[in-house]
């Protein structure tokens, strides 16, 4: 079984950062490991809070996962510091990883900031030119291109364009949160625009990027080429937002099993 790597935030609701990259690896049919940054949790008496993890932390469990047979692709998510972009983008080049999904993680869909500015700054120049794919949300695309809005495909190509200047080899631009009533994700490798549309599911989920981009990565693993890797994570995530699980207080959560529900032979290839 080909083994993925997830190098990011641990988010205790479960749906998001390495328990939700965790799920999808698993539901993708591959065998998942991962090393968290920091612990982000939310709750309606706190906020959210972030508690990153010291760097030797990191690097510690980055030796464990790579030791012996290593990884066939790697996932990036919330990297909370210069020292860990700095580090992370070192055990790229250094394991010669050729399959890796750099998922931003800088801003929530609801715009809050997940990262420093001296953070962002270093990604742009170290991991973002190692990257197979990036995979920012609208409200990153905005900060990482320096529009001033997307609310178009035709926005989302020039943020597309000026993000693929950075280095990696395939920009995606995941556009759940436009307006309308079809969900499009905009792929471009440098010559081409590929769209990737499914319906629009209303939902108060979190975490869909996160698994959107683990799946991804999963399918990367498996030898899929980048575009289908991203059309099957696709139907993946529209799965699991259409069957979202809903709890008594309200809320809900990705089913990350719903995929798995009417597709069973489709997962391990």
């Amino acid at each position: 079984m080909y083994k993925v790597l997830s190098i990011a935030g641990s988010s205790s609701l479960g749906s998001a950062g390495i328990q939700a990259d965790l799920k999808t690896f698993q539901e993708r049919g591959v065998y998942g490991m991962g090393a968290i940054t920091a612990f982000v949790t939310v709750s309606p008496n706190r906020g959210r809070r972030i508690y990153p993890q010291p760097l030797e932390v990191l690097e510690a469990q980055c030796d464990a996962a790579l030791a012996g047979t290593g990884i066939a692709s790697l996932k990036t998510g919330m990297l909370h510091s210069v020292e860990h972009i700095q580090y992370v983008s070192e055990l790229i080049r250094d394991h010669q990883l050729h399959r890796v999904v750099v998922d931003p993680v800088m801003v929530t869909k609801n715009g809050a900031e997940l990262l420093q500015p001296e953070a962002v700054k270093a990604m742009q120049s170290t991991l973002f030119p190692l990257a197979t794919v990036l995979t920012p949300n609208i409200p990153e695309a905005i900060k990482l291109s320096g529009l001033s809005q997307i609310e178009s495909v035709t926005q989302m190509k020039n943020a597309a364009q000026k993000m693929y200047t950075c280095g990696s080899k395939y920009v995606l631009i995941k556009g759940g949160s436009l307006k309308g009533n079809e969900a499009i994700d905009l792929l471009y490798d440098g010559e081409t625009f590929t769209t990737f549309t499914r319906e629009r599911i209303d939902t108060n989920t979190n975490g869909t990027g996160c698994s959107f981009s683990a799946a991804i990565a999963a399918e990367l693993a498996k030898g899929a080429s980048l575009p289908a890797a991203v059309k099957t994570a696709k139907d993946y995530i529209t799965a699991a937002i259409r069957y979202a699980l809903r709890f008594p207080d309200g809320s809900e959560r990705l089913n990350h099993a719903a995929y798995r529900m009417n597709h069973s032979s489709d997962i391990v290839r």
